[in-house]
Formats: C-alpha cells, sequence, structure tokens
C-alpha cells in the first residue's frame, strides 16, 4: 500500500496546478485593435462559458482519475489501474484541446500539467507491464 502512494503524487500536483489561476486562457477585445488576455483556474466556468470547454472537462477528468487512484491505490486492483490510464488518454487529449483555439489559449501552467498527466500515464504504463 505504501508504495502505491507513489502513484498519487502526479495527480495531486496537477489539481493544485489546476486550481491555480494560471493555467486556463481568455482573451477579450476591449477595443477593435486592443486584446485582454487574462487567466482563470481549470475549475473556473468563466471560460467555459466563453467556448473554451477543454480546462472545465479537464480539470472534472483529472478528479475521476484521481478517484480512481485512491481506489486503486487502496485496493491494488489492476483493473482500477488500467482503468485509470485509459482515462489519462482523454485527460491528455482535452488538455491539449485549448491550442485548438490557438497558441494564444495555452498556458505555462497547462503545459506543466500536461506533462505531469503524461508522467502520470507513463508510470502506469511502466508498472502495468511488470510481470507480477
Amino acid at each position: 500500500m505504501k508504495k502505491r502512494f507513489l502513484y498519487l503524487l502526479l495527480p495531486i500536483v496537477t489539481l493544485v496546478l489546476e486550481i491555480l489561476p494560471y493555467g486556463a486562457v481568455c482573451i477579450f477585445a476591449s477595443s477593435p485593435t486592443e486584446r485582454i488576455r487574462q487567466t482563470f483556474s481549470y475549475f473556473d466556468p468563466l471560460p467555459f462559458g466563453y467556448a473554451n470547454f477543454a480546462p472545465l472537462l479537464t480539470a472534472i477528468i483529472t478528479c475521476v482519475i484521481m478517484i480512481l487512484l485512491i481506489v486503486f491505490w487502496i485496493k491494488g486492483s489492476i483493473p482500477t489501474a488500467t482503468a485509470a490510464k485509459r482515462v489519462l488518454y482523454v485527460a491528455i487529449a482535452l488538455s491539449l484541446g485549448s491550442l485548438v483555439l490557438g497558441v494564444a489559449y495555452f498556458s505555462l501552467v497547462a503545459g506543466l500539467f500536461t506533462l505531469s498527466l503524461i508522467a502520470e500515464l507513463l508510470l502506469l504504463q511502466f508498472t502495468l507491464q511488470k510481470p507480477a
């Protein structure tokens, strides 16, 4: 059980980065020539209201991943870890979803927690491939 606690560290880091108000980006036009770039937490519904769907959906899916990994930490169930791995693929794709709107909508913090999701996926991938 203590060894499996390692699987919770990266999702905790990811959730902390998503809570920070620097991840989701909205660009507002204050005049025809001036643009104002504001950043928000991934849990903030304001970017979702302005058609930037990826941040809020990524935050919700990250919470689902955290729940799956807590169950894996407690029970040690390999099917639960496999389910978390599959949900991680979706979370990584969604975390890159802001790039569809343009590079200006992607922040450094968004890149950091995308990297943390990829690291968690690799950790699960290599662990689940080990022979028992």
